[in-house]
């Protein structure tokens, strides 16, 4: 039953992405080199014959883990990524978080203009947050990266190449329908290469990364990913309560989407 499922996912996943590259001229992929990320890459990669043909975009701001730039420069090297890096300032903005909020969105929305890049594949969940369940597969963006949450079109495939505003742009979200424990069961068999930060040391590990400043690990023994599996059938703890920014309150991240936030 988990394979027939795992099966599913990953084929939902491919159609979206071939679809994607086929409806759009210029097309990029966020990479944050987390799990889910990495996953929605190594499933590119078998949607197009063992290469990801898009640019590969971190928003760096400077202080993310050191092993989470030693892992980046390896993968990117080791799967032939088109690794594009973008460094975003860390200055007082709209969520009080400087470091992973609103101002990562103003370097993303400077590199797309640079790029001309009319479609963004993005490797969000429903599950992961309130706000991203409101979320469709393919989510059209204005030209200042507004997202009507309110009013959103009809999934799956329409036409949307003329909804898209002049310098407007379109976010592709081929993971959306698969949860934390499909990810690290998908990881499991496909043997997707992982950040060893998710990896229990010392009784502590990170469930959900983000940078130095915003992300605490959480207390755990799993140092596999067996262990990992075997915890999370288990836990009650949420997947992000690492992470100080979802600790606020829920119309502040709305807020933030709205406005073109990861």
């Amino acid at each position: 039953m988990m394979e027939q499922n795992l099966d599913e996912l990953e084929e939902k996943s491919i159609y979206i992405m071939r679809e994607a590259q086929m409806k759009f001229k210029r097309l990029g992929a966020l990479w944050s080199m987390g799990k889910d990320s990495t996953t929605m890459l190594a499933i590119a990669r078998k949607a197009f014959m063992g290469k990801v043909p898009f640019p590969v975009i971190h928003i760096d701001n400077g202080i993310d883990f050191p092993e989470t730039y030693k892992f980046r420069e390896e993968l990117a090297k080791r799967w032939h990524l088109d690794l594009v890096v973008a460094k975003s300032e860390i200055k007082p903005e709209i969520s009080g978080f400087s470091c992973c909020g609103a101002n990562k969105t103003i370097a993303l929305k400077k590199l797309m203009k640079e790029m001309k890049l009319d479609a963004l594949i993005v490797s969000i969940r429903r599950d992961e947050h309130a706000i991203r369940a409101k979320e469709r597969y393919v989510s059209p963006r204005d030209k200042n990266f507004k997202w009507n949450y309110k009013n959103q079109p009809a999934e799956l495939w329409d036409d949307y190449s003329s909804k898209i505003d002049n310098g407007g742009h379109v976010r592709v979200h081929p993971l959306l329908d698969w949860n934390e424990i499909d990810i690290w069961n998908y990881i499991k068999r496909e043997r997707v290469p992982m950040n060893p930060l998710y990896f229990a040391r010392n009784g502590y590990r990170y469930r959900s990364l983000g940078c130095t400043h915003c992300t605490v690990p959480i207390k755990s023994n799993a140092k596999s990913l067996d262990d990992i599996i075997k915890e999370l059938k288990t836990t009650n703890v949420e997947e992000r309560a690492g992470r100080e920014q979802d600790k606020e309150k829920e119309y502040i991240m709305q807020r933030l989407r709205s406005l073109g936030y990861m």
